[in-house]
């Protein structure tokens, strides 16, 4: 009986929206006029149309960026952060690091297009230490844009998986770090044998949190480069949206939605199932 409300508004707001959307994903609608049935052709559309397929491609390429480098860094700095624990540092770089994550994606789209336009503040730098050559409008560049949008992801991320990792290593004992060291275990053998290990289920918290991020990406999108220049950095989450609202093929864009929803399960289904805790 408590339960019943909040049922009744995650069915009405959530699973009846999903219904509809599977449903329309057969159809081809502009979202007014009537509907013709398609079948599947929509879902062959993604892997035959170049920017659907393009799109995809995208935000596979953005796990690098938005994952990986988190998640190594994070280790690494929250590695770095456990061994000065009892230093003002510390809890300085706690702050610091965390920062972006508090800052709304729409703000940190805006500073980043800010400081990566051509006469920001990363090529002033560029400028100042001799560099000038390779300057360029980052995220207006064909080759470039893509990273760049990567590199904001990275840094917006840093924090979130840096404190979920850190907050992972203090569950171990560290009595533990004590007696491998007096066997003479180094600071790598002690992370690679004892922390890696400990943080397993953290680990797959952050993959699984980030995969998310890069394979939905969308305000970052949105805000710095808008799936440009051209379609270097078209993703589904936008492509969805530019489909929907500019073209009026909803159809087409709810097709790209479900294929997005399976493409999440696809990566977040084995990183669970490899991370999870054994007893």
């Amino acid at each position: 009986m408590f339960a019943a409300p909040a049922i009744a508004f995650y069915a009405m707001f959530v699973i009846r929206p999903l219904l509809y959307t599977f449903q329309y994903s057969v159809y081809r609608w502009d979202g007014i006029g009537p509907s013709t049935y398609v079948g599947l052709r929509n879902y062959s559309e993604l892997f035959t149309d170049p920017t659907l397929f393009a799109s995809i491609l995208n935000a596979i390429k953005l796990i690098v960026f938005f994952s990986v480098i988190p998640v190594i860094f994070g280790l690494i700095i929250a590695s770095t952060i456990r061994r000065i624990a009892a230093s003002r540092l510390a809890a300085v770089a706690r702050i610091v690091i965390f920062f972006p994550q508090i800052i709304p994606l729409v703000a940190a789209g805006i500073i980043w297009s800010w400081l990566l336009s051509s006469t920001g503040l990363v090529n002033q730098m560029l400028s100042a230490i001799g560099l000038a050559s390779i300057t360029r409008a980052w995220l207006g560049d064909f080759t470039f844009a893509l990273p760049a949008v990567g590199v904001i992801g990275a840094w917006v991320l840093l924090g979130l998986c840096t404190l979920l990792l850190l907050a992972g290593m203090t569950k171990v004992d560290p009595a533990i770090y004590e007696a491998a060291r007096l066997d003479g275990a180094g600071s790598v053998r002690e992370f690679v044998s004892m922390t890696l290990p400990a943080l397993r289920q953290e680990i797959g918290v952050c993959v699984t949190v980030t995969v998310i991020a890069a394979l939905a990406s969308f305000d970052i999108i949105y805000i710095s480069t808008q799936g440009g220049p051209g379609t270097s950095t078209m993703v589904p989450g936008y492509a969805v949206y530019y489909l929907a609202f500019f073209q009026r093929e909803v159809g087409q864009a709810s097709a790209l939605a479900v294929f997005l929803m399976i493409l999440v399960l696809i990566f977040v289904i084995p990183i669970q199932w490899l991370t999870r805790e054994e007893n």
